[in-house]
């Protein structure tokens, strides 16, 4: 302390009161304190500030506050995660990030400007955000490219599911359709009674159209439309709403129109036969057996991950 004083006495006045300023503000709870060290993962920090940040986010994605320490273990598990896939060569760049940012927001129906926004209006930074998704974009390409094969689910236990579950009425019902999308091009902005215009000439045309081949002729010499090329899915491909339109749309009849961003949509039906391949209850325990594997893969191997990790608490 003698040595301080001393020190001080021979520094100019406002040197010495910057001094004394910096020194006021750590022994308070000023934001500074926010920036202290809780704990250092693999030579990397992580502050009380992260801490704060990681616990509105969570609260804010589950309505239910976290403790502390369940903050502090999902930040470390996002260090350790980061740091393998480095090893192995899996790290998006901030346009990456930015594109999955993007892509969340447009999942909520609100552009990214409106995320960044509602996210800054509880006092969380975009930042806490993209750090959570980078780390599960790289966590996740990793187990899947590391663990590919042992994640693999074999067919023949998808059946024996299926059997089990006894759901043999459901196989029987499923089918592959082959169908062409149409779109009658409307242009962004156009006026409610233009587009009321365009989704009355779809259902004029869907009269006259009884094959795929009278809806190939109309569509592709008609101006500002489209129609694409065929496309084959299952009933397990496509969501049960466009699965019962085409159930009740006769073969070669075009499905009820439907406004879109893009204009006014149909699907010209050109087959329709039952099938065993794929169904909605096959691809549903596929996936949730899939899942059940990568969950097991992925907890076993961040285990592993952050015994090897140096983890200093402060």
């Amino acid at each position: 302390m003698i040595m301080t004083t001393t020190f001080l006495r021979r520094l100019p006045p406002l040197v010495v009161l910057g001094c004394a300023v910096a020194l006021v503000l750590i022994g308070s709870g000023s934001p500074s304190l926010a920036q202290t060290v809780a704990v250092m993962v693999n030579g990397e920090p992580i502050t009380n500030y992260d801490i704060e940040q990681r616990s509105k986010l969570v609260f804010l994605t589950t309505h239910k506050p976290a403790t502390r320490e369940q903050v502090i273990d999902e930040l470390i598990d996002e260090k350790v995660k980061i740091k393998e896939a480095k090893k192995f060569g899996v790290d998006p760049t901030a346009s990456d990030i930015d594109q999955s940012y993007n892509a969340m927001s447009s999942r909520m129906r609100i552009t990214p400007e409106q995320l960044t926004k509602s996210l800054e209006s509880q006092g969380i930074r975009p930042d806490t955000l993209k750090s959570r998704i980078r780390a599960d974009m790289v966590w996740g390409s990793l187990v899947r490219g590391r663990y590919k094969e042992s994640l693999q689910v074999g067919e023949k236990d998808v059946a024996a599911a299926v059997e089990v579950k006894g759901d043999e009425k459901q196989e029987a019902e499923s089918f592959e359709y082959k169908m062409q999308p149409i779109v009658l091009i409307v242009p962004r902005g156009s006026a409610p009674a233009a587009i009321e215009s365009r989704r009355k000439e779809a259902e004029a045309l869907r009269g006259r159209v009884q094959t795929c081949d009278e809806a190939n002729s109309f569509f592709k010499s008609m101006q500002n439309a489209a129609i694409r090329e065929p496309v084959t899915k299952t009933s397990a491909d496509l969501p049960v709403p466009l699965r019962e339109l085409l159930d009740n749309t006769p073969i070669g009849h075009l499905t009820p129109p439907e406004v879109t961003k893009q204009g006014v949509e149909m699907v010209a039906l050109c087959g329709r036969k039952a099938t065993t391949i794929d169904t909605p209850k096959k691809k549903e325990i596929r996936e949730k057996m899939y899942v059940e594997k990568y969950e097991a893969k992925s907890k076993a191997y961040l285990q592993e991950v952050r015994k090897a990790a140096m983890i200093e608490y402060r």
